[in-house]
């Protein structure tokens, strides 16, 4: 039998998503200040040297589960170009994963609202938010081009909103969950988005 070795970058990749999916599980039972370096290893099954060969520091750690935790968030956006639909479905996808939220979501809403209160968070999730934002001012933007969206929208305020709205459902999924139906949610939410952006029809 052949044993396929792994290569170093391979080793490194699997031990760095053990160290973060540790992390987010810790987040998400203990709370982001009972959170450690030496508790993240223990959890993953690793040394305390080994975490800080790879993150330096509990704030470095932070910066990429907030990262990590929200890539693939939203699947099926890729290759679709920047406009009103894009953005439709981004909120669509949003609230229906919220529906069937994974650890390391969880982490990230909890984190997200830490940050309101905790400045080592605070700088993390504040360029974490203005990426978003500029990602959604980009899909206004590309639909008054092309005439899909109102020409008096303002794109800052749509996703100074958008935003709002998305992260508010996803902390009330998290805190009471049975008062949150997003299968619901979703086609009301992305609905009154449509109405309210779409340019009428000549």
């Amino acid at each position: 039998m052949t044993t396929v070795r792994r290569t170093q970058q391979q080793r490194r990749d699997q031990a760095e998503a053990a160290l973060l999916d540790a992390a987010a599980e810790l987040v998400v039972e203990q709370g982001v200040h009972s959170l450690t370096l030496a508790r993240v290893g223990e959890r993953a099954g690793y040394s305390r040297g080994l975490i800080t060969h790879y993150f330096g520091s509990k704030q470095a750690l932070l910066e990429r589960l907030a990262y990590a935790t929200q890539l693939g968030f939203v699947p099926g956006l890729d290759g679709i170009p920047p406009g009103l639909d894009r953005l439709l479905r981004l909120i669509d996808g949003y609230i229906g994963a919220l529906g069937q939220l994974k650890m390391p979501n969880r982490a990230f809403l909890l984190l997200w609202a830490e940050a309101a209160t905790a400045s080592d968070l605070a700088r993390i999730f504040r360029q974490r938010d203005q990426a978003f934002r500029a990602d959604l001012c980009e899909d206004v933007a590309a639909g008054i081009a092309d005439g899909t969206v109102r020409p008096d929208v303002v794109a800052d305020e749509v996703a100074v909103a958008v935003l709002g709205q998305l992260r508010g459902i996803g902390l009330q999924r998290l805190v009471d969950s049975p008062a949150v139906d997003t299968e619901r949610l979703r086609r009301s939410v992305t609905e009154y988005w449509r109405r309210a952006l779409a340019r009428p029809q000549a």
